[in-house]
């Protein structure tokens, strides 16, 4: 998972109504300040200030939430992985209708499930 996108999935975690532009990556305190934040709208046009408005939207408190979503994410590697590899739509329609075929899909879903075990099972 990319940086920028941990940062906003943890600004709209904090704060799902907040607006603000980032140019570049978010990964400091230094970057943090560098944002713009909307704190309304004039003649069609976004009004921003590089003040942070939002007491509540401090880098400390974004940078936790981001190692939140972060350790959230790869605690969930495996299903991604399982999710790549596991028998198709196709094949599980085809599996209704033919035992043998259902047969396959089962081994082959155990033998990922194998390949790539839950956390702590």
């Amino acid at each position: 998972m990319e940086n920028l996108e941990k940062f906003w999935k943890a600004l709209f975690t904090l704060k799902p109504d907040v607006e603000a532009t980032v140019h570049g990556d978010v990964d400091s305190q230094e970057s943090f300040d560098k944002i713009e934040w909307v704190t309304g709208v004039e003649n069609g046009a976004s009004i921003t200030t590089k003040v942070n408005p939002h007491s509540e939207l401090t880098w400390e408190a974004v940078n936790a939430e981001m190692n939140k979503v972060k350790t959230e994410y790869d605690a969930q590697e495996y299903a991604r992985k399982r999710k790549a590899e596991y028998p198709s739509i196709e094949e599980l329609v085809v599996a209704l209708y033919d035992t043998e075929d259902k047969t396959a899909v089962d081994e082959k879903r155990a033998e990922i499930k194998l390949k790539y075990p839950k956390p702590g099972a």
